[in-house]
């Protein structure tokens, strides 16, 4: 494990830089500087920040860095898609996707090593959960991936053209169980000065932590995706099992009230995999029907991906395409979502890392593939 006494800048909001060179008795004006050379130009050596002076950037190499996750291996797919690989302080990994579309670029962020939560059809809950991601970690994940993909990159002049347009936090863990070191990273994100995304460009994906889903609504604007997956109680006990806790129609109300307020989206996106004889019948399309009405929202289907030892299969395209149709017809925006990476593992939820569990949910999940039961 690296034991650097430096300040790590890399996570640092412009606020949280301005507060840095403020009590080195600097202006606060180098936070923006310092922001830019960072985050679009991707610079990691203080020298290379050549409107700075020589005194001071000597003075930072002394007592900060700017260190992103190590890259263990970047593996392309047949249709584009980039997984990394990123290998953490403490010898934990995570992984982070790319999918190249016409007219975007998105990248899919991990914000836990593993996840804290084990939904039943999700490769990484099967691994448990170690600790959450710092906020250099999240954002980390994005700065390697622009100077990785760019087309050429400067150090000074003009900045590389962006390659990530999109940013959705749906890659290793719950977001909002990480709910500071995400929203400081999603700042960055947002910050002109950083990378400058559109809010309608950032999009935080939870599995539906109420009390979180309120407070970010206070904190900042981002598009919200709800992973939902079954239309009634009994069914996302098994499949979600934070259900339990915090049922679907206590999860509704949230979402009603994160897009009541005109400052925020006017949709959620639910997302919903299908799952062959389990969550994908005309019948369970007529309860999502009824369940959503009065909810602004759109649906996104996803084919399960499948993993090793999984018991579930994926729908068949006709069952998908019905499933599809019914919610259609009856005024829903639905888009059955392109798997994308799979030959490489880096479909949805397919990420899982290296993780040294702390939750034991690793054993539990390999216990109960033996005797055909459920996870608690």
């Amino acid at each position: 494990m690296t034991d650097s006494p430096k300040t790590n800048l890399l996570g640092m909001t412009r606020q949280q830089l301005e507060g840095f060179f403020t009590a080195m008795g600097e202006k606060p004006f180098r936070a923006v500087q310092v922001l830019k050379w960072i985050h679009q130009h991707w610079v990691e050596d203080f020298q290379d920040m050549t409107d700075l002076s020589k005194a001071l950037r000597e003075r930072l190499a002394q007592v900060a860095e700017i260190r992103a996750p190590e890259v263990v291996y970047d593996q392309a797919s047949a249709d584009g898609t980039h997984k990394w690989l990123l290998r953490l302080d403490d010898g934990n990994c995570i992984e982070t996707v790319f999918i190249p579309e016409k007219d975007r670029g998105t990248l899919c962020v991990s914000s836990q090593v593993g996840c804290a939560l084990d939904c039943t059809f999700c490769s990484t809950a099967r691994q448990g959960f170690n600790r959450n991601l710092s906020s250099a970690e999240i954002v980390g994940q994005l700065w390697l991936a622009n100077r990785r993909l760019a087309p050429e990159r400067t150090v000074a002049g003009k900045a590389p053209e962006r390659v990530v347009s999109n940013v959705v936090l749906m890659g290793m863990g719950e977001p909002l169980l990480n709910f500071d070191n995400v929203v400081d990273a999603m700042r960055l994100m947002l910050d002109d000065n950083a990378y400058g995304l559109s809010k309608r460009r950032v999009t935080l994906s939870t599995s539906g932590i109420v009390p979180a889903m309120d407070r970010l609504k206070e904190t900042l604007d981002v598009a919200l995706a709800v992973s939902l997956h079954a239309p009634n109680d009994a069914l996302r006990d098994e499949l979600v099992p934070i259900n339990r806790k915090y049922p679907i129609a206590e999860l509704l109300d949230a979402c009603r009230r994160y897009v009541r307020e005109e400052r925020h989206h006017q949709r959620i996106t639910f997302e919903y995999v299908m799952l062959e004889g389990v969550n994908d019948s005309p019948e369970h399309a007529r309860q999502l029907i009824a369940l959503l009405r009065d909810v602004p929202c759109k649906i996104n289907l996803i084919p399960f991906n499948p993993f090793p030892e999984t018991r579930y299969r994926r729908s068949g395209d006709a069952a998908i395409r019905r499933f599809q149709e019914m919610l259609a017809n009856a005024g829903y925006t639905t888009i059955t979502r392109r798997t994308r990476g799979d030959d490489i593992d880096a479909a949805c939820g397919q990420l899982v890392g290296k993780v040294a569990d702390r939750s034991r949910r690793a054993l539990r999940f390999a216990r109960l593939e033996g005797t055909g039961g459920t996870a608690p």
